[in-house]
C-alpha cells in the first residue's frame, strides 16, 4: 500500500535551513543560542508552524512549541528536538529532528489521520551549551534541573550573560523559570535524530529505537600559573600552567580507559593568550561520560586529585545520571518498528532530560553515514532521513491514535 509520503516538504524545509549559520570557512554551523542567526531559525520555525496552521507558544525558557490540536487537550506527544549548534558543527544534529517532526505532521495530514490528542512539535533552545556551557538549557530550566538565577548568571567567552543575551532576543527574563504547566500538557516525548556514532552502519539498517543515555556531564578546571616572557624567563624560574593543563588532559584519557569511558578535554581558556607569553591561567573544559555512573564520578576523581597536586580545581558544572527511557513507551515503538535494532547512546538529549523529569520519553535514530558528528562531515542520506519520517508518523498514529474501544 502506497504511503502517500510526499518527500517535497523534506527537502523543502531542509534546503531553507541549510544556508542558517553556515561558516564559509569550515562548512560547518555556527548556530547559537539568543543570537542574530538563532533569531533566524525561531522564525524558520514560527513560519513551518503558521504554514500548517499549527498554534505557537513560547514557554517559559523560551522553548518554541507548535500545536496541532488544543494545547490544554493533553496529556499531548510532544516530537522535535533542536536547532542550535556546536561550534562548527553539522547540518543534521538536531535540525533533522524538527524537520522530520513537522514532515511526519504533513504525511499523517496527507494519510487523512485525526489524532484523539494534541501532537505538538517542540524545538528545545540551547541544547548544545556551545554559548553558555550548559547542555540542554533549555529543557534543564523548564523541569527545574537548572535554577532560573543560575542561568541567568552564565556569561559566553565575551561576558554576556545569558540574561542579557534573552533581554537582547525578546525574552523577558524575569519570567524564565521552571515550568510546569506546559510539562503538565505533555504526556510523552519522542526525539528523532541522527545518530552520532557507527551503530547503524555496522547494522545496515537506517532507523533505530533508542534505549537509553549514557550518564554524563561536564567539569571546569582552574590552573594558576605567573604570566612572564616567553624568551626571557628561565625554564626553571616559569610557574607555567599549560603544563598542568597538558599533563590533565593526558590524565583524563588514562582515567577514561581505566574506566571504561570517554573523557574530552575539547576547549581552553588561556590568559593572556600571547604567542611570547608564559600563561597567568589557564582553564579547561572536561567532557566525561560512561556505561555506568559510578565509572565517571570515578574518572572525575582521579583528575581532581590531579588537578589538587597541580595546584589548580575542577567543579561540575552539569551532570545528567543515567536515562533508561519509559519501558512502556519503547515497548509502543518497537511493536510499530520490529525492524528496528535498539542502541544506546553516549550523546545527551533533551529527551533524557525530560525523563528524568518523569515524562516519558523514547527517541529514534537515523544512520549516520560517516560515523562522525559534531563536525561539518556529519551526514545522512536522503533516503535514510525520509525513512526516519514514515517512522516517526507510525510512531506518532500509534501515540495519538484512538483510544482502543
Amino acid at each position: 500500500m502506497h504511503d502517500l509520503f510526499d518527500p517535497g516538504p523534506f527537502d523543502r524545509m531542509w534546503d531553507e535551513l541549510l544556508p542558517l549559520g553556515r561558516a564559509p570557512r569550515t562548512g560547518g554551523y555556527r548556530r547559537f543560542a539568543w543570537t542574530a542567526t538563532d533569531h533566524d531559525l525561531r522564525a524558520w520555525f514560527a513560519a513551518e508552524a503558521q504554514r500548517r496552521g499549527l498554534d505557537l507558544t513560547t514557554d517559559r525558557a523560551g522553548n518554541q512549541w507548535a500545536w496541532w490540536g488544543s494545547p490544554d487537550a493533553g496529556p499531548a506527544v510532544a516530537i522535535g528536538s533542536h536547532l542550535d549548534s556546536v561550534p562548527d558543527g553539522g547540518a543534521f544534529d538536531g535540525p533533522l529532528g524538527v524537520v522530520s517532526a513537522l514532515a511526519a505532521v504533513d504525511l499523517l495530514r496527507a494519510r487523512g489521520f485525526s489524532p484523539s490528542r494534541p501532537v505538538v512539535v517542540a524545538n528545545f533552545g540551547d541544547e548544545e551549551g556551545a554559548r553558555f556551557g550548559i547542555a540542554c538549557a533549555g529543557s534543564r530550566l523548564i523541569t527545574g534541573a537548572l535554577p532560573a538565577d543560575r542561568a541567568r548568571a552564565l556569561a559566553d567567552a565575551d561576558g554576556v550573560t545569558m540574561a542579557q543575551a534573552m533581554n537582547r532576543a525578546g525574552l523577558d527574563v524575569e519570567a524564565v523559570n521552571a515550568d510546569p504547566e506546559t510539562l503538565a500538557r505533555i504526556g510523552c516525548f519522542v526525539e528523532l535524530h541522527v545518530e552520532q556514532g557507527r551503530g547503524l552502519v555496522d547494522l545496515g539498517q537506517p532507523v533505530a529505537v533508542g534505549s537509553a543515555i549514557w550518564p554524563h556531564g561536564r567539569w571546569r578546571l582552574d590552573l594558576a600559573g605567573e604570566a612572564n616572557h616567553a624568551g626571557t624567563t628561565r625554564l626553571d624560574d616559569r610557574n607555567d600552567p599549560m603544563l598542568a593543563a597538558a599533563r590533565l588532559v593526558l590524565a583524563a584519557r588514562e582515567a577514561a580507559q581505566r574506566h571504561s569511558s570517554v573523557a574530552t578535554v575539547g576547549k581552553l581558556a588561556v590568559v593572556p593568550n600571547g604567542v611570547n607569553a608564559i600563561p597567568s591561567a589557564v582553564t579547561a573544559w572536561l567532557d566525561a561520560r560512561g556505561p555506568a555512573p559510578d565509572r565517571v564520578r570515578a574518572l572525575v576523581a582521579e583528575l581532581a586529585a590531579v588537578a589538587g597536586e597541580q595546584g589548580g580545581s575542577l567543579a561540575e558544572e552539569s551532570w545528567t545520571d543515567e536515562t533508561a527511557f519509559d519501558p512502556g513507551l519503547l515497548g509502543r515503538l518497537r511493536a510499530v518498528l520490529p525492524a528496528a535494532p535498539v542502541l544506546a547512546t553516549g550523546a545527551g538529549h533533551d529527551a533524557g532530560i525530560l525523563a528524568n523529569a518523569g515524562i516519558p520519553a523514547a527517541m529514534l535514530f537515523v544512520r549516520n553515514p560517516t560515523g562522525i558528528s559534531h563536525s561539518p562531515a556529519e551526514h545522512a542520506e536522503l533516503a535514510d532521513c525520509h525513512e526516519g519520517v514514515r517512522a516517526l508518523a507510525r510512531v506518532v498514529a500509534e501515540l495519538a491514535g484512538p483510544a482502543p474501544a
